[in-house]
C-alpha cells in the first residue's frame, strides 16, 4: 500500500533551549531574556549530573552549558554530550566567566560549537540560539526529508517488484522436451520494469500461436501497455478478429492501442502462427525484427515481414507470409534488446551477426544461455541497456 502524502510533511520544530548551570540566578536571567520570543521552550537544569538525562528527554535545538560547575569537569561534559548519540550534533554554547583562549580553544576542542563570557547582553544571547537552532532545525528537517523519501523509495521500489513479479506471472510456461512444441524463453530486464511481453499457446490442438512485442521505452508506463496489450491476445478480446491470422491480429492491436491514447506510447510486435499438420508458419509483423528459424543442418531462415509499429497509424496494414519449415527447425522470437549490443572495437551488433550466433548456438540444449553469454561478451558488461527478450521454440 501506497504511503499517504500527507505522511511525508515535515514535522513543525520550534527552538527549544535546554541551560546548564548551577545558579538559579542564571537561570531565571535567561527565561527572562527570552520570554518574549515566540514559539521558544526553555528548560531549566540546575544538577549537572542529570544534564545528559534531561537533553535526550527534552531535544533541545542548542545546548547552554556552564563551563564551572561543582563535582563536574565542564570540558568532560561538553565531551560527554558528543560523545552521546542522542545529543551528539546538538549545538552547544559554552558559558563561563574566563575571557580565557586556551580555555576558549579547550572547549571548542571538546566539541562545543561557540563560547560565551555569561553573561552578555539579551540581544546577543537571543542572536546565538537563532542563529545555532536555525541550523539545526534545517538539519532535522533535512534527515527526515530523507528518512521519508527512503521510507517513500521502499515502498516504491516494493511496489515495482510486485508489478514485476505480476508482468512475470503473466509470460508463459516453459514447454519440456518431448512435448508437441518444447519452448523456453529467457526475459531480462533493463530497468524495474521493462516493456517487453511474450507467449505462445494452442489455438486449436493443430495450431500454435507465438507472439513476442517490445513497447517503446521503460517503466511503469510501457509496463501498463504491454501487459494490456498481451492480455487482449490472451483473452482473444480483438472485435471481429481471426488469432490465426497474423495480419487480423496486428491490425486489431492498432485499432486498439492508437498511442495518442497510450501516452505517445507505441510497440513493435512479431505474431505467427504454427500449423503443426501442415508444417507452415503464417506470420507477420509490426516494426518488430524478424524472427529467425534454424533448420537442423544449421541453416538460417529470417521470417521477414513489412508493417508499421503498432498504434502509430489509425490506416496500417499489415500482410501474412507463410513459410514451410522442416522438421527439426528451431525458432527464436526476440526483442531487439538481444542484437543491440555494442562494443568500442566491433562496433553494434546486427541481425546478420545475431543470426549467425543463433545458428551456432541451436544446437546445444542451453542455447538460451549460450545466447546471453555471447551477447554480454559482444559488449563486455553484463547488464543490457535494453530488455533482452529470447524465445526458443522447436518445431
Amino acid at each position: 500500500m501506497t504511503t499517504p502524502a500527507t505522511s511525508l510533511l515535515l514535522t513543525k520544530h520550534n527552538i527549544k533551549v535546554l541551560l546548564i548551570d548551577d545558579q538559579r540566578m542564571v537561570g531565571e536571567t535567561v527565561r527572562r531574556m527570552l520570554l518574549d520570543i515566540p514559539d521558544l521552550e526553555y528548560r531549566f537544569c540546575i544538577d549537572p549530573l542529570q544534564a545528559l538525562t534531561e537533553a535526550e528527554s527534552f531535544q533541545p535545538t542548542v545546548v547552554l552549558q556552564d563551563l564551572i560547575m561543582p563535582g563536574v569537569d565542564g570540558i568532560e561534559m561538553v565531551r560527554a554530550f558528543r560523545s552521546n548519540p542522542a545529543t551528539a550534533s546538538t549545538p552547544l554554547i559554552v558559558l563561563s566567566s574566563k575571557e580565557d583562549p586556551t580555555t576558549k580553544a579547550e572547549a571548542f576542542s571538546a566539541g562545543a560549537n561557540d563560547y560565551m563570557v555569561k553573561l552578555p547582553d539579551k540581544l546577543e544571547v537571543v542572536a546565538r540560539i537563532r542563529y545555532h537552532s536555525a541550523a539545526y532545525i534545517h538539519r532535522l528537517e533535512r534527515d527526515e526529508a530523507f528518512n521519508a523519501l527512503a521510507a517513500q523509495q521502499k515502498v516504491i521500489e516494493q511496489e515495482l517488484s510486485e508489478a514485476a513479479n505480476y508482468v512475470r506471472s503473466l509470460l508463459p510456461a516453459p514447454m519440456p522436451a518431448g512435448s508437441s512444441a518444447p519452448a523456453d524463453w529467457r526475459f531480462i530486464t533493463s530497468s524495474s520494469l521493462g516493456g517487453d511481453s511474450f507467449g505462445y499457446h494452442w489455438l486449436t490442438p493443430q495450431q500454435l500461436v507465438i507472439y513476442l512485442l517490445d513497447v517503446c521505452g521503460h517503466g511503469v508506463g510501457a509496463a501498463l501497455l504491454s501487459v494490456s496489450a498481451i492480455n487482449t491476445i490472451r483473452n482473444r478480446t480483438l472485435p471481429d478478429t481471426d488469432f490465426s491470422i497474423p495480419s487480423q491480429v496486428l491490425a486489431g492491436l492498432n485499432r486498439a492501442f492508437p498511442m495518442e491514447e497510450q501516452n505517445g506510447k507505441y510497440f513493435t510486435m512479431w505474431y505467427g502462427v504454427f500449423n503443426a499438420e501442415t508444417r507452415e508458419l503464417t506470420h507477420a509483423a509490426a516494426g518488430h525484427p524478424p524472427a529467425i528459424a534454424i533448420s537442423p543442418e544449421g541453416e538460417a531462415t529470417w521470417l521477414t515481414a513489412t508493417g508499421i509499429m503498432i498504434g502509430a497509424f489509425s490506416l496500417s496494414t499489415y500482410t501474412d507470409t507463410t513459410t514451410a519449415l522442416a522438421p527439426g527447425t528451431r525458432l527464436f522470437v526476440y526483442s531487439d534488446g538481444c542484437y543491440e549490443v555494442a562494443n568500442e572495437e566491433e562496433g553494434m551488433m546486427t541481425i546478420a551477426d545475431f543470426s549467425k550466433l543463433l545458428a551456432e548456438c541451436a544446437p546445444y540444449p542451453d542455447v538460451l544461455d549460450r545466447v546471453i553469454a555471447r551477447a554480454r561478451e559482444w559488449q563486455k558488461r553484463d547488464e543490457f541497456d535494453d530488455d533482452f527478450s529470447l524465445l526458443a521454440i522447436d518445431l
